[in-house]
């Protein structure tokens, strides 16, 4: 297992709405740049060959945000994950399940584990 800590808030489904009905090209620039962020704090990561499982932790430093609004933001580190050449792809071959925990702290950050998953 590995694990990695995207240090930064991320943003919620209704942020990425937000942009998203303003204008369609600066929605486009918005998601683009927050996969830049995380591939910032991605880039230590090995690439993975073989289907991985993920666990999400994330920690917020409020509780303002709904739960499912926060877990949105694994589009994004997904996403990133692909376009870094972490993943081969993020769909069902290659990310078999993910998980996700809660919790409250200082800082906003998401801590990412990922198990590669070894075939018999």
């Amino acid at each position: 297992m590995i694990t990695c800590e995207i240090g930064t808030k991320l943003p919620s489904l209704n942020e990425y709405i937000r942009v998203c009905r303003k204008n369609k090209y600066e929605a486009a620039r918005f998601k683009a740049d927050i996969e830049s962020v995380i591939s910032i704090f991605i880039r230590s990561l090995p690439c993975f060959e073989k289907p991985v499982k993920l666990h999400f932790r994330w920690v917020e430093s409020t509780r303002r945000r709904d739960l499912d609004n926060v877990a949105f933001a694994k589009k994004f580190i997904l996403d990133a994950m692909v376009k870094s050449g972490k993943l081969k792809d993020d769909n069902r071959r290659y990310v078999t399940a993910f998980t996700d925990t809660f919790e409250y702290g200082r800082e906003n950050k998401v801590i990412l584990t990922i198990e590669e998953i070894i075939s018999k």
